[in-house]
């Protein structure tokens, strides 16, 4: 009987044991099989939007280079266009738009380039700020022709009257130079005819709007201040009560700042007319004066983003603003594929 009860007890230990230890051989599958779906999830969300690297996307709409135009820009990317990439652990949300697509209506170029959604006039104000590098611009167009080479990486356009633009900041490189440079436009509020308007450019680093070759490939000296392709730079455009005030920086230049009245013309008598604008425009015949009040009571608004300034329009007809580049037929891809496009980062951006 006792020897039953031991034969009993060996035999429930041994089960015991066995059940226990095939127990413990099923859990690491069972565990790993979590694993392995959890990281499959994760490795589900392998898109990082522009949207998740600067939270500002629902301020704004977007024209891309192609002319599609979208209004949620929140987990919204578009390949070749409008998306993100990782640079040495920095995310950069990129704006890439061909030399020739399809455009905004009264514009000859392409843009990847926000709009904001909000409206304000000049003595309201707003802030717009920027951290970005130009990656590329056009390696093709006319030496001759201001607009060559040349981006807008920030805007404030009016959305009333002539619909000119107040500010432009561009970057712009000539083939063959190592730097490029940065600078701003003012655009005149015409009085009367709009086809008399111009735009006054002052230099931040490196030349002005109005520094070009003197032959279609002939290219001026490289600004010794310049910035370089993938140099990045800093802006914050700031209106209050009216007043414009613009600072510049980037890490190894000396930072510049700038004003400008947006509700009161220096420019309303024909003696006003800045000597740069009398010989960049000479040839197309602009020579207008602005209004009094300048764009007081229009409504503004703030882009940002790849404003391409190159376009395959003939400078014969235009010489500051149709750059004569290579556009392939058109062809988005061929552009790509033979530098016919601009490419701009930005890893920071505010809008108020």
């Amino acid at each position: 009987m006792n020897n039953s009860k031991s034969i009993f007890r060996v035999s429930f230990l041994l089960i015991s044991m066995s059940l226990l230890f095939t127990n413990c051989q099923e859990k690491p599958s069972n565990v790993e099989g979590k694993m392995t779906k959890s990281t499959e999830q994760s490795s589900e969300k392998t898109t990082i939007y522009p949207s998740d690297v600067i939270p500002f996307f629902d301020k704004w709409t977007i024209t891309l280079g192609d002319g599609e135009s979208v209004r949620n820009l929140v987990g919204y990317e578009k390949k070749d266009f409008f998306y993100t990439v990782n640079e040495d652990g920095t995310n950069w949300v990129v704006y890439k738009t061909p030399n020739s697509g399809i455009t905004t209506k009264n514009s000859s170029n392409t843009r990847t380039e926000l709009g904001e959604k909000r409206r304000w006039t000049a003595r309201e104000g707003g802030k717009l700020t920027g951290t970005c590098k130009v990656q590329h611009v056009s390696t093709s167009g006319d030496a001759r022709v201001a607009a060559s080479y040349a981006v807008v990486v920030g805007q404030i356009h009016s959305g009333t009257d002539h619909k000119n633009e107040p500010l432009k900041i561009f970057y712009k490189k000539f083939p063959g130079h190592t730097k490029g440079s940065v600078y701003w436009n003012y655009e005149i509020n015409t009085l009367g005819d709009n086809g008399k308007r111009w735009d006054f450019s002052t230099a931040v680093w490196g030349h002005d709007m109005s520094v070009v070759g003197d032959a279609p490939d002939s290219y001026p000296k490289e600004p010794e201040d310049g910035i370089a392709l993938g140099e990045v730079f800093s802006y914050e455009v700031i209106v209050t009560d009216g007043i414009m005030t613009l600072n510049f920086s980037s890490p190894g230049h000396e930072s510049k700042s700038f004003t400008k009245s947006l509700i009161e013309s220096a420019y309303t008598k024909s003696s006003d007319i800045p000597q740069q604008i009398r010989t960049l425009y000479a040839s197309i015949g602009r020579d207008g004066v602005e209004k009094p009040e300048a764009y007081t009571g229009e409504e503004q608004f703030f882009k940002q983003g790849a404003y391409n300034q190159t376009n395959g329009k003939d400078p014969e007809t235009n010489m500051v603003w149709s750059t004569g580049s290579e556009i392939y037929g058109g062809d988005i891809a061929k552009q790509y594929a033979n530098g016919s496009y601009a490419e701009v980062w930005f890893s920071k951006g505010t809008v108020e």
